[in-house]
């Protein structure tokens, strides 16, 4: 996949994300209105809350990791809001430990580099972004990881083979958009612990 590939990879993830977004928050909103007048109550509408809750972080979530970005900087409280509700949703919880902003183009590799931590913990754990002297580490801990070890490496060499899945795309980002920024993903893995530097 060339620059200009993921040039147009990302356009077409923000034009979704952005697409998507106005109406989850319309249903959001509509929802609150239900609440507000105790037109609906009980456990189907906290189910139906909750899963639109998760769509619109997820989306949020979506739209930095794959969408376009730039050097506009995210700070820490805007990134933790999004984090926190992507944690409400699943079993992996994240510790966000930049405290100052960073460019958009930064937090995006942290984001694709967060979901292959993910992707290595079914049955959740802890993953850790912190500084690395210039650049950042993303670092997964779990009492069980399930580690593909062909597919993490191929993210530090760069040559994603053919038969990648969707559920592994971020695996074939990562590279791609490090490269964009002359930087190269720097990847460590073991039984608990997995590592990604760039």
């Amino acid at each position: 996949m060339g620059a200009s590939d993921v040039n147009l990879a990302e356009l077409i993830g923000s034009r979704i994300c952005h697409d998507l977004i106005s109406p989850i928050g319309a249903i959001n909103n509509g929802l609150e209105l239900l609440e507000m007048v105790g037109a609906v109550q009980g456990p189907e509408m906290e189910l139906i809350s909750g899963s639109v809750g998760s769509a619109g972080a997820r989306i949020r979530f979506f739209r930095v990791a794959f969408g376009a970005a730039s050097d506009q900087p995210l700070g820490k409280t805007e990134i933790a809001e999004l984090l926190n509700d992507i944690e409400r949703a699943g079993r992996v919880r994240v510790r966000w430990n930049l405290t100052e902003p960073i460019p958009r183009k930064q937090v995006k590799l942290a984001f694709l580099a967060l979901m292959c931590c993910e992707s290595a913990m079914p049955l959740g754990g802890e993953v850790e972004v912190s500084t690395n002297g210039s650049g950042c580490q993303v670092v997964g801990t779990a009492d069980k990881l399930n580690v593909d070890s062909d597919l993490w490496k191929s993210v530090s060499t760069g040559r994603i083979s053919g038969n990648i899945t969707p559920a592994q795309v971020q695996f074939a980002l990562l590279p791609e958009s490090a490269a964009t920024m002359g930087r190269r993903v720097a990847v460590e893995t073991s039984s608990t612990r997995v590592a990604l530097r760039f």
